[in-house]
């Protein structure tokens, strides 16, 4: 069965071709500046060669279309014919209270899904416009959507309630949601499959840190809490965004500054976290290296950062009566070991201990970083969110 992967942005569309015969990616690649001046697709060749291909492309269907003509291509295509694709599935962001797991896209589940834009007015409209270019283009296929949110509705209601007036969740849907849910779906299931332990019985922290980050509380495969909330905006310290505030310094900032709530909600999430304490950038390299070299401020918003994560990991330890498993991923986490170090020391209370050696040579590999004697597993696992839809939707079609 051949399947592909879309993650529609607002002007992106990022794709993946599986074969999940053995799990091979046959293709991928990622269109940008979709409706913009100078757009265009870069792919990346099975012998790890990359193009990029310019053209003009004002809109989704059009981004769509062009994906699937270079699937097609005889030189660098994957293959003969769109005949041979099977099933498109989607990463859909948010699914309000509506989806606890994958569904095939119906008109009844599109229109549900459509009903939750308030809750992600920029992700789940673009996320509908690939839904319905690959309806215009191959009106026959099943797509199946995988949302951000699913992985997360089985937290409990103390744990994603918020303390204010009760009709506030009544009526506008108020409460924490989390996201990256297919992130630590698969990377809690996988870690279990690498320890070869089983899943009842476990507690795991999962750290899904990068640009943007969350953390999970996992116990026997089953999300308890989470640290995004309504939106991604809440949780950690993030490249652009703020992270937990109180919500009082935000309406003072409002009054001193004069801002609209837009103006606000904009300076949260994209003048914040690293990008706004640092005064350097959003890259946690860019940051890394101004302190190296001295930068005070960069060496703050580090410490902020790993502060931020090991507070969290602390108490879903808490929250979960202990842990046994906490593992790193996303770009940071898979990559940054003096960030896993950092945020791991001075856990030894809990029983964790870091093996120095194998946390410095892990970069991007699954991987073991804690001792042998370490009562917590520390892992690395990269994360693999295309592979999880893909198996979602060969599951369902």
């Amino acid at each position: 069965m051949k399947i592909l992967v879309l993650n529609c942005g607002s002007s992106s569309i990022k794709y993946k071709l599986y074969d999940m015969e053995n799990e091979a990616v046959l293709a991928q690649g990622g269109i940008e500046k979709i409706g913009l001046p100078g757009s265009f697709l870069k792919l990346k060749m099975p012998d790890g060669e990359k193009k990029v291909l310019e053209k003009d492309i004002p809109e989704h269907t059009t981004g769509v279309e062009f994906i699937f003509q270079v699937l097609t291509d005889p030189e660098i295509g994957a293959l003969k014919s769109l005949n041979e694709l099977d099933a498109v599935g989607h990463r859909m962001v948010h699914g309000g209270e509506k989806f606890n797991q994958s569904v095939v896209l119906t008109k009844e589940v599109l229109d549900a899904f459509v009903a939750c834009n308030d809750l992600a007015p920029l992700h789940n409209p673009a996320n509908l416009k690939g839904v319905n270019a690959v309806s215009a283009l191959l009106p026959e296929i099943p797509q199946v959507g995988v949302f951000d949110t699913a992985f997360h509705q089985t937290m409990p209601a103390y744990a994603y309630m918020y303390a204010i007036p009760y009709e506030m969740y009544e009526k506008y849907g108020v409460r924490r949601y989390g996201f990256h849910g297919t992130s630590h779906r698969y990377v809690s299931q996988r870690v279990c499959e690498y320890l070869s332990i089983p899943v009842e019985g476990s507690r795991i922290i999962t750290c899904h840190v990068g640009n943007g980050g969350s953390i999970s509380a996992v116990k026997d495969g089953k999300c308890m809490d989470t640290t995004m909330g309504l939106t991604p905006l809440e949780g950690l310290m993030m490249g652009t965004r703020s992270g937990d505030i109180d919500g009082g310094a935000i309406t003072f900032i409002m009054e001193k500054e004069g801002l609209t709530p837009t103006e606000m909600s904009n300076l949260l999430n994209k003048k914040s976290g690293l990008a706004g304490v640092s005064c350097v950038s959003s890259d946690m390299r860019e940051v890394t290296a101004g302190a190296e070299q001295g930068n005070e401020r960069c060496k703050l918003a580090l410490e902020m950062y790993a502060y931020r994560i090991k507070k969290y990991v602390g108490a879903y330890a808490a929250a979960m009566g202990g842990v046994d498993v906490i593992l790193f991923t996303g770009g940071v986490g898979e990559n940054q070991s003096d960030i896993r170090q950092a945020v791991c020391e001075g856990l030894e209370y809990m029983g964790v201990e870091i093996d120095a050696d194998k946390n410095n040579s892990t970069h991007g590999d699954e991987a073991v970083i804690s001792t042998p004697d370490s009562k917590v597993k520390v892992c690395v696992i990269p994360t693999d969110e295309e592979l999880m839809i893909a198996k979602d939707t060969m599951a369902l079609v």
